[in-house]
C-alpha cells in the first residue's frame, strides 16, 4: 500500500513539472525526425572538379556520367590542375578527375589509358569512398565503351537491407539512445534534487524500506520508457515505413528489463551525488561512453581489442544488437537468448547497486 502512494506521488511530481512531460513526449519526436537524417554515415554529393585536357565528346560523356549519379556534383570545370587544387583549398570540390589529353584515341585504339583522382583525404573515409566511387563510375564507362565478354558473372544480394537504406540501420538504434537518455537522466536528476529541495528527509525518517524507496523511483520511469518506445515505433511507422521483421512483443519484453538496467545505474549515480550539477556531469559522461563504445554508430568488431572488452560490460551495446537484430532480420528470443541473459544480470547488479547504494540519514 505504501508503494502504492509513492508511486502516486512521483507521478504527481512528475506531472506537475513544467518540463518533463514535454521533454518526454517533444524530445524523442524531434530525434526521430531530424537524426535519421543528420547522423547519417553514407557517402553522398561529393563535389567534383573536372580538369579535362583530351575536350573529346568521350571526355563530355565521362563527365555527364559522373554528374549523373546520386554520389557527385559537378561544381567546376577548368583547364589545369593549379585551379582544380585551389577548388579543394577553398572547399568548393572534394574530389578532382583530370583526364588525360588523347583520351578518345587510345580508348578508341586500345591503348592504355591513365586518369587521375586526387580526392580531399582530410576526412579520410569520405576521401576513400569517394575516391572508390568516382573510380567504379569510369571502370563502367570504360566497360561500355568495349564490353569483354567473361565467364564469370557477378551477382548482387544484399541482405536484410536490400536497398541499401541507412535509415533502416540508424532508426532502431536511435531509439536505444532516447530510452537510454531520457530513463538514465531523470531517475538521477529525480532523487537529487528532493536532497537539494529536502524532501527527501522526511521519507528517510519513516520506516520505509530501501527497497521500495527504489522501486518506488524505477516503476515511473520503466512506464516512461514504454511510453517513449511506442510512440518511437509510431514515428518509425508514419515518416519511414520502417517495421520491424520480427515480434514487437520481442522488443518490448527486452525494453522492459533495458529501461529498469539504465533507470537503475542513474539511481546510482543520484545515490553518490550531493548535487545536481554533480549527478548530470556524472551521468553524461557515463551516457557518451556508452553511446560510443556501444555500436550505435560504429561497428563494435571494427574498434580497437580494448574497446572489444569495454563494451562487453556496456549493457547498450546488447540492446543495440536486439534492436537490429529483430527490426531488420526478424530474430526471436531463441536467437537472442545470450543478450537477454546478460541484460538481465545487468538489471540484477544495478538494482541491487541501487538499493544497497541509497542511505537513509536522519537530519
Amino acid at each position: 500500500m505504501v508503494l502504492k502512494y509513492l508511486i502516486e506521488k512521483e507521478f504527481k511530481q512528475m506531472r506537475r513539472n513544467a518540463i518533463i512531460p514535454r521533454l518526454i513526449l517533444v524530445f524523442p519526436c524531434i530525434m526521430m525526425l531530424l537524426m535519421p537524417w543528420a547522423a547519417n554515415l553514407e557517402i553522398k554529393y561529393n563535389n567534383v572538379c573536372v580538369v579535362d585536357h583530351d575536350r573529346s565528346m568521350t571526355s563530355r560523356r565521362l563527365i555527364e556520367k559522373v554528374a549523373s549519379t546520386d554520389y557527385f556534383n559537378l561544381v567546376e570545370s577548368v583547364s589545369n590542375y593549379d585551379q582544380a587544387l585551389e577548388e579543394i583549398e577553398n572547399g568548393t570540390a572534394d574530389v578532382i578527375l583530370e583526364i588525360p589529353v588523347d583520351l578518345e584515341k587510345n580508348l578508341t585504339t586500345g591503348m592504355p589509358v591513365q586518369l587521375q583522382v586526387s580526392a580531399n583525404s582530410i576526412n579520410g573515409t569520405k576521401g576513400g569512398i569517394g575516391t572508390s566511387y568516382l573510380s567504379s563510375v569510369i571502370q563502367s564507362f570504360v566497360s561500355e565503351l568495349h564490353p569483354v565478354e567473361s565467364p564469370v558473372k557477378l551477382s548482387s544480394l544484399y541482405l536484410y537491407n536490400p536497398h541499401l537504406d541507412y535509415k533502416r540501420f540508424m532508426v532502431p538504434a536511435l531509439m536505444v539512445m532516447l530510452l537510454t537518455m531520457l530513463s538514465g537522466f531523470l531517475p538521477s536528476l529525480n532523487i537529487v534534487s528532493e536532497k537539494e529541495v529536502g524532501t527527501i528527509e522526511q521519507l528517510n525518517v519513516t520506516p520505509l524500506s530501501k527497497f521500495a524507496f527504489i522501486l518506488a523511483k524505477l516503476i515511473p520511469y520503466w512506464v516512461v520508457g514504454l511510453i517513449v518506445i511506442s510512440l518511437c515505433f509510431i514515428l518509425a511507422v508514419l515518416f519511414y515505413g520502417i517495421v520491424p521483421v520480427g515480434n514487437l512483443g520481442v522488443i518490448y519484453l527486452f525494453a522492459c528489463i533495458y529501461v529498469v538496467v539504465v533507470s537503475g545505474f542513474g539511481l546510482i549515480v543520484s545515490n553518490y551525488s550531493s548535487t545536481m550539477q554533480q549527478a548530470m556531469f556524472v551521468e553524461f559522461f557515463f551516457i557518451i561512453v556508452f553511446l560510443l563504445l556501444s555500436g550505435l554508430f560504429t561497428p563494435v568488431r571494427s574498434m580497437p581489442e580494448w574497446a572489444q572488452w569495454i563494451s562487453r560490460f556496456n549493457p547498450l551495446t546488447y540492446f543495440v544488437e536486439v534492436m537490429r537484430m529483430v527490426y531488420l532480420k526478424g530474430s526471436g528470443l531463441a536467437d537472442l537468448w545470450q543478450q537477454l541473459l546478460k541484460l538481465l544480470g545487468f538489471m540484477v547488479v544495478f538494482g541491487a547497486w541501487a538499493v544497497w547504494s541509497y542511505r537513509k540519514t536522519n537530519g
